[in-house]
């Protein structure tokens, strides 16, 4: 039962972090591509369009955990954290590539992933 409770508040903890930065890539795009590792000018053509579909998928993904969280769909939520998490890994991949910080790349991205992987654990344990 502890172990269901730690995973449960972590998943909601995780899906509150992602609509947060969701509806930071809506409300405040510049920032929050700095943020994110990959300073964008979303004045500049489309990057503002791309910027706030990043944003939109970024909420829709937090909600999936809240349905599974609200659904008591425990097993399902941890095979879908351990789904998810190539979102975290591609992120820091490419923030290294793009030359961005490895304190974002590894220190934000690459902890989400361990973060979201060690979640997954706890729930398809339990």
């Amino acid at each position: 039962m502890m172990i269901t409770t730690i995973g449960y508040t972590l998943s909601g903890l995780i899906a509150a972090g992602i609509i947060v930065i969701g509806a930071r890539f809506v409300l405040a795009p510049r920032v929050a591509a700095a943020g994110y590792g990959v300073p964008a000018d979303p004045d500049q053509g489309a990057v503002g369009a791309y910027l706030s579909v990043k944003g939109v998928r970024d909420i829709a993904s937090g909600l999936v955990v809240i349905v599974l969280l609200v659904a008591g769909a425990t097993h399902l939520l941890g095979w879908m954290l351990v789904a998810a998490t190539v979102i975290p890994v591609a992120d820091a991949v490419i923030v290294h590539r793009s030359g961005g910080p490895k304190s974002i790349s590894l220190g934000i991205h690459g902890a989400t992933a361990a973060v979201m992987l060690v979640t997954a654990a706890l729930l398809l344990l339990s």
